[in-house]
């Protein structure tokens, strides 16, 4: 498995332990993201993982930064990526069970590292239910 990986300032530490546990687990990762607390601009760091999860470069994407929700807005401009913003784990399990979603939007000033690598751990483990859920995803992209 290959996961990319973005953050901007205010997800940096969180990003180290989500790596870690990663790498631990013997999944490569793609780091697009900052590694240090000065402040940048998320789309810079954000615009790379959803560019490889669109062009299926990698299987997953991780997005961090303080509210989860810009990079969420920048990664779910990708007509090929499905991003979440989750806070808790029910949320990422529905996440990928219901909307297969391909990249996980993390919030790091509303939840702990602890409860973001257990997300990242659930995102990981859960499988699209499709069924019902197919046609809805489907419908999910632009037509140009």
């Amino acid at each position: 498995m290959k996961i990319a990986i973005g953050n901007d300032h205010a997800g940096t530490g969180y990003k180290k332990k989500v790596v870690d546990y990663l790498k631990n687990k013997g999944i490569e990762v793609i780091n697009y993201g900052t590694n240090s607390d000065d402040s940048v601009d998320y789309p810079d760091f954000v615009h790379p993982v959803a560019d490889d999860v669109e062009n299926q470069k990698v299987d997953f994407g991780i997005i961090i930064c303080g509210s989860g929700n810009g990079a969420n807005m920048t990664a779910n401009k990708h007509q090929g990526v499905r991003s979440a913003l989750c806070w808790t784990g029910e949320i990422t399990k529905l996440a990928r069970e219901h909307n297969n979603a391909n990249v996980l939007s993390i919030p790091a000033r509303f939840v702990s590292e602890h409860q973001a690598v257990d997300m990242v751990k659930i995102f990981l483990e859960t499988s699209f239910e499709g069924g019902r859920h197919q046609k809805r995803v489907d419908k999910i992209p632009v037509e140009n």
